[in-house]
């Protein structure tokens, strides 16, 4: 039950902000779900990919995405991905003894924190500017648009999150883009580079409860038509504020519990 429930405030969360509720995904199935942490990165590149693909069907309607830089970002991205969990996940030994033990899970899990605390200090962060102002920068350095796609598929696909939080700052500030064009170019980067990663580990060999996928989804779902409601109820500046706190808090959560297993 705990888990459907963080699976609907997931939907709900990406609904009310545009993206950044996927951050939730891995914390839900681990903690919520109690599936392996290596198991969870898995599911979750599908669950956030099917989350953000769901998330950019209200974008492509109002024609709030910019194709040429999606395939920009997002194409190296995908490598980047692939990268991460053919070879560099898998090259990652179970355990080091550096005469504490250091499991995979344990570096998995604060990288991921690590990433929370991040987005949440960008969501508490009051500026004004970055979210108001409209970039319409007429050169983009598509070379950094590149190499940034390529580092943050790596790494979130080494994690499982989906990375809106550090993909949208990127496209407003490298790529020019107005904040919503962002969002929902960001979307559908995330949705492709997630969906993909979670395809190469299927071909892999990676079993997948698919009963278990229709619950979470449809949870998530009705988060979103939930989040709907409530967007029309509250300030884009209170619900940022709350979920970068909610954020913050379980990050920090997440370091300590980490630190306290060892």
């Amino acid at each position: 039950i705990l888990g459907i429930m963080g699976a609907l405030l997931m939907g709900l969360i990406l609904s009310l902000l545009g993206a950044g509720g996927s951050i939730l995904t891995m914390p839900i199935l681990v903690y919520l779900f109690f599936i392996p942490v290596v198991e969870a990165t898995s599911y979750s590149l599908l669950i956030v990919g099917l989350t953000a693909l769901f998330g950019s069907i209200e974008y492509f309607r109002r024609r709030s995405i910019d194709i040429k830089t999606a395939i920009s970002f997002g194409a190296p991205s995908i490598i980047g991905v692939l990268i991460a969990r053919k070879y560099l996940l898998p090259s990652v030994p179970d355990q080091f003894n550096f005469g504490i033990l250091i499991t995979k899970d344990f570096i998995i899990m604060i990288i991921f924190s690590t990433l929370m605390i991040v987005a949440s200090v960008l969501m508490l962060k009051k500026n004004e500017s970055f979210h108001n102002q409209k970039y319409t920068r007429e050169k983009k350095n598509y070379l950094i648009i590149v190499l940034e796609g390529f580092i943050i598929g790596g790494v979130t696909g080494f994690v499982g999150a989906g990375g809106g939080f550090i993909i949208i700052p990127a496209l407003v500030l490298l790529a020019g883009l107005e904040m919503k064009i962002a969002v929902g170019t960001s979307l559908i980067i995330i949705a492709f580079k997630s969906i993909i990663g979670f395809s190469s580990d299927y071909i892999n060999g990676f079993e997948t409860d698919w009963v278990f996928i229709l619950y979470v989804m449809l949870a998530t779902a009705l988060g979103v038509i939930i989040g709907n409601y409530f967007s029309k109820k509250l300030t884009s500046n209170q619900l940022r504020n709350f979920f970068g706190l909610m954020v913050l808090i379980i990050g920090l959560y997440i370091v300590i519990e980490q630190i306290f297993s060892l």
